[in-house]
């Protein structure tokens, strides 16, 4: 059934193949156009497709354009009434299969291009710090977003169905990326008329990118999912794990990586006395070979380390472990600068792969600094293991990608946990700071900007509570689980504790918007505590408390791993509900 589904899906989008260059003319001259707009010769031909082939569509944001784009496309009918691209059998062409949706995504690519060149006209002669700081932003943003793009249709490559479909979710990551970077870079414009002017440019790259990403998602959505690969050898029980805290599941190779510190030589090792190869972290990184295609561990010695880390995109496969949250410290203020963005983190990777363990990072700006990101995750199958990441305002910044912390300590006041990730924090402790007098205190405020991408924020298994010196005072002011800061966004807290600091409603509007509250997709799950009040929570449309079998979307191996790559970094894990 499934093949027959997608079957119908290429063969509808094969127009796109014919002319897929003149996609990009008509999103530019109709985005506001309906069907009443196309000539009188296409209107039969255009009804019948749409008609005939609905599904195809049926899970864009932008329905009406994605359909106009195809009907405009779509060839007159033969002498017999017959449109002859339909009696093409896809299934007997592989190749023809693939192209199809590289076509797509390759529309998605050329409008990016064009924007790319038309945005370097931006702020053209302006001298605000500010402005040039987004300007700057923007080209590394931009730049990432094509590279995600190419990353997308490259991995398309010359796939049979079966392939493509198996593919489908990674390549749906891959242009939420890339999209997830174009409107952080038009966000990062607060110049009403700068945003504005960027906006209008990306616009076009944003609407087939978003049509692109709806065609996608419905063939991830086709495949059927095998059953659990771990809940039989991988549920973590109380009796699972070894005297270490190890799951007793884990390889000898995978322990070793674990405990690096306790059996091998690292590739490097950094201590601030001169006793290791370098003194400071990001000597360490520059380091790493170019040729480098196994896992590159970094060893940092206790201490405090006040600098600014970048692992970029390039330096991949990189573990980086220390003595201890407590005792390896890397530590800073970019909000010193007077022209601080949200992407200078104290620490910061795009570089995919990348393992941190044992390990503190601290934005100092204190209560008064925004923004205040200590780190800043923008690439795939980023993990965090037994590290506390403590700020105030912006704290942890998930930007794009799979990500997982686990055994982690994240602390803050606003927005604290924030982005466009697909990221799961598992049993982990979420300390709420005191906030500024009068100021209240929001957790999560998750990035979504469109019903198709794959992603949000989910906390399992986490204690959600108070830091020691607001304990007192929390219940005097309001503290909220998280707040929409885009239209989609989407939050889970499931088998949590969760503290009485927390507001009985539990999730707090974003200003003034409240369509949002219709679109959002908070929910909760098994939750227990003071602060776990199901009967009081908000009414919105878009807030649920789930079934079990609804949550279980939003696990370890569902929501982040479905393709596995967890297994290599040796993190323990739940790979699915609690009990």
């Amino acid at each position: 059934m499934a093949n027959k589904v997608v079957a119908g899906l290429l063969a509808s989008l094969l127009v796109v193949v014919v002319c897929a260059g003149a996609i990009i003319t008509l999103v530019h001259s109709t985005k506001k156009a309906t069907l009443s707009d196309l000539p009188s010769s296409l209107h039969t031909t255009s009804k019948a497709i749409i008609t005939t082939h609905n599904s195809l569509c049926s899970t864009a944001l932008h329905r009406e354009s994605c359909e106009l784009m195809l009907s405009k496309l779509a060839p007159k009918p033969s002498s017999s009434g017959r449109n002859h691209l339909f009696d093409v059998s896809l299934a007997r062409s592989p190749s023809a299969q693939t192209q199809v949706f590289k076509s797509f995504i390759q529309v998605t690519l050329s409008e990016l291009e064009a924007a790319v060149k038309h945005s370097a006209d931006v702020a053209n002669g302006r001298v605000a710090g500010k402005t040039v700081a987004a300007k700057t932003d923007c080209e590394k943003l931009l730049t990432d977003a094509l590279q995600y793009a190419r990353d997308a249709v490259a991995l398309l490559g010359d796939k049979d169905i079966e392939s493509l479909k198996a593919d489908a979710n990674d390549i749906g990551f891959k242009l939420t990326a890339a999209m997830t970077y174009m409107y952080t870079c038009v966000d990062g414009f607060h110049d009403p008329k700068l945003n504005a002017e960027m906006d209008h440019i990306l616009t076009n790259a944003t609407v087939t990118g978003s049509n692109a990403l709806g065609v996608i998602n419905s063939i991830s959505s086709s495949v059927v999912k095998p059953k659990s690969r771990q809940a039989a050898s991988r549920k973590l029980l109380g009796n699972d794990v070894d005297r270490r805290g190890y799951p007793t599941w884990l390889s000898t190779g995978e322990r070793k990586l674990l405990e690096k510190s306790d059996s091998q030589k690292p590739d490097a090792t950094v201590a601030q006395d001169g006793s290791g190869d370098y003194k400071t972290i990001s000597e360490a990184i520059d380091a790493i070979p170019s040729s480098n295609t196994g896992r590159y561990v970094i060893y940092v010695k206790e201490g405090v380390y006040d600098e600014t880390v970048l692992v970029p995109r390039g330096k991949e496969n990189v573990m980086m472990y220390g003595d201890g949250m407590d005792k390896t410290i890397v530590t800073g203020n970019p909000a010193d600068s007077a022209h601080v963005t949200k992407l200078q983190a104290v620490f910061a990777v795009d570089g995919q792969n990348f393992i941190a363990k044992n390990m503190g990072f601290r934005n100092t700006a204190g209560a008064i600094g925004w923004p205040a990101v200590a780190v800043r995750t923008g690439a795939e199958y980023i993990t965090f293991y037994k590290c506390q990441i403590d700020g105030y305002q912006d704290t942890l910044y998930t930007l794009s990608g799979r990500q997982f912390f686990r055994d982690c300590t994240i602390s803050g006041t606003i927005d604290f946990i924030f982005g466009n990730a697909a990221v799961v924090f598992q049993n982990c402790k979420i300390v709420v700071n005191t906030p500024q007098s009068g100021a209240q205190n929001v957790i999560t405020a998750n990035g979504r900007t469109d019903p198709n991408m794959n992603t949000g924020i989910v906390f399992h298994g986490c204690q959600i509570i108070a830091a020691e010196d607001f304990k007192a005072k929390s219940k005097a002011t309001a503290n909220y689980l998280g707040r929409p800061w885009k239209d989609y966004s989407r939050t889970i807290i499931m088998e949590s504790t969760i503290g009485e600091l927390i507001h009985p409603e539990g999730w707090m509007p974003w200003m003034n918007s409240k369509a949002r509250q219709s679109t959002v997709s908070y929910a909760e799950y098994g939750n227990k505590g003071p602060g776990a009040t199901p009967e009081q929570r908000v009414k919105w449309p878009g807030f649920h408390m789930l079934s079990k079998s609804e949550a279980a979307k939003y696990t370890v191996e569902s929501f982040i791993d479905d393709n596995g790559w967890l297994a290599s970094t040796g993190i323990p894990t739940n790979a699915g509900l609690m009990s």
